[in-house]
């Protein structure tokens, strides 16, 4: 008998497979590394291939503990996003390594696409700024600069992460996508069902090569019989950071979450209508249920538990995650020493990809539980300038419910009530990307009739963390992270 929902959440640094039963309780996890490979200074690639072998041996680890195929309801699909695969639809083959979301490697025809013009229009269209970042300038990269993916014709084929496994799980036979992975390619138009041909013409992109656009929630295909001994429904698709919101129940207009993973994502449901942002921030589509969009305004941090993952393995300072709090409460403050955390350029509201990080104000009374409790001090300073950002655009935060590895630790999730000054909530259980895609994956396969009755009934307790910080103390942090961040 059917019992479980199976979620595929693929990050950037990890792909891991998740059962949840219909009341929102994990039954089980498995999880596998992935490896990021630096080409060059601003490059960043995957391994398709490593990824779907690593996401498939997780997932049929779950089969397998779930007691078989038969027990599973349907399949959710979160992802990273704004990755870009290349493949041959013959052989479902990988034509090279895909271009990660942390890539910069096309700021400069970003610039120059800037500098004739084109930005308005892109924003105006997408809700999204002329950046790296984004999917569109990085398939471009790929057709003029990799001869054999211009080679394949016909049989090309690009998608973002959840196409790319979509492609896999059902044996070639679906080439799709979902509408809130799709709003971040910079290719579909925010009120458009399908490829924007203008914006396909400016990046070099033929609109046949891209996936068909689908809702969110839906039979959405099956998994290829010989996978894992039956097919079985794929019912839940969404982006992760648009999975986290509706794990955390965001939606009702106004509801804002922030998710610290490799980045910090910050999103406020909009309601049915986009809100265009006169201060740098993002438009995007949440979700998408029989063809009905809701909307979101997001700032995107490019690296948050990225540092802490930098600390530990490139620079030495840390043995685990866990100890960083140890070591940010063994110190009464910060000793004067503020990091600004832009390895891979500054994200929203700045959005300068030419920017590299700093520590400044160490001296000979600086230690490590300084370095450490600066850079964790760093998260809260990188979202107090999205909300100052959020409020100019109209959108004041009430409160804010934060999920991700990262805040599992007690003295960050206080410290962002401090710097914030505002409640800050965090549910039991912190990966709510996904819980996103099973309550996807309920409403998908009817389970539950609609998002309101699926959060209702998956979404756990919460714990609250009240603002304690003297405003003298808080502008002080605020003054010096504004002094390191003119540096940066």
């Amino acid at each position: 008998m059917s019992e479980y929902l199976l979620v595929i959440d693929e990050g950037t640094t990890s792909t891991r497979a998740m059962l949840f039963s219909p009341d929102g309780s994990v039954a089980g996890s498995a999880q596998h590394s992935l490896t990021q490979h630096y080409p060059a200074p601003g490059h960043v690639e995957h391994d398709a291939t490593e990824i779907w072998e690593r996401t498939l041996s997780a997932a049929r680890e779950m089969v397998e503990a779930a007691g078989g195929a038969e027990a599973i309801i349907a399949i959710g699909i979160t992802n990273q996003r704004e990755t870009i695969v290349a493949w041959d639809r013959v052989t479902s083959e990988p034509v090279g390594t895909a271009l990660v979301w942390q890539d910069r490697r096309t700021a400069d025809l970003c610039a120059d696409l800037r500098q004739a013009g084109h930005e308005e229009m892109v924003r105006s269209r997408t809700g999204l700024l002329l950046d790296p970042y984004f999917c569109a300038s990085k398939i471009g990269w790929l057709l003029a600069n990799r001869p054999q993916v211009g080679e394949f014709g016909e049989r090309l084929a690009f998608g973002t992460i959840d196409s790319w496994l979509l492609w896999k799980l059902t044996g070639g036979a679906v080439h799709a996508t979902d509408a809130s992975n799709a709003s971040r390619t910079m290719l579909m138009a925010l009120d458009g069902g399908c490829w924007d041909e203008e914006l396909c013409a400016l990046f070099n992109v033929d609109p046949a090569h891209l996936p068909r656009i689908v809702d969110c929630a839906g039979r959405i295909a099956e998994t290829d019989p010989a996978l894992f001994g039956r097919a079985i429904p794929i019912c839940g698709m969404a982006g992760d950071q648009q999975a986290a919101t509706i794990g955390q129940g965001c939606l009702e207009e106004g509801d804002t979450k922030a998710t610290f993973g490799t980045g910090a994502f910050v999103l406020s449901n909009s309601g049915d209508k986009p809100l265009r942002s006169a201060n740098r921030l993002l438009t995007t589509i949440l979700c998408q249920e029989a063809g009905k969009r809701s909307y979101a305004l997001e700032g995107s941090v490019f690296v948050a538990g990225s540092l802490m993952q930098w600390l530990r393995d490139s620079v030495g300072l840390l043995v685990s995650a866990p100890e960083s709090e140890i070591l940010a409460r063994s110190v009464p403050d910060n000793g004067g020493v503020y990091m600004v955390p832009a390895l891979s350029g500054l994200g929203a509201p700045h959005w300068r990809p030419d920017a590299r990080g700093l520590i400044a104000g160490i001296s000979f009374a600086t230690t490590r539980a300084h370095l450490i409790r600066a850079a964790l001090e760093a998260q809260a300073h990188q979202i107090h300038d999205l909300m100052t950002a959020f409020e100019a655009d109209g959108e004041k935060w009430e409160r804010l419910r934060i999920d991700g590895g990262m805040v599992a630790n007690n003295w960050l999730a206080q410290d962002l009530a401090d710097i914030l000054d505002l409640e800050v909530e965090r549910p039991a259980m912190v990966e709510t990307t996904a819980l996103g895609a099973a309550m996807l994956a309920a409403v998908g396969s009817g389970i539950y009739p609609g998002l309101m009755q699926a959060v209702a009934a998956m979404r756990g307790e919460v714990t609250r963390f009240e603002p304690r910080m003297s405003e003298s103390d808080r502008q002080r942090r605020l003054e010096g992270w504004k002094s390191a961040l003119r540096m940066a």
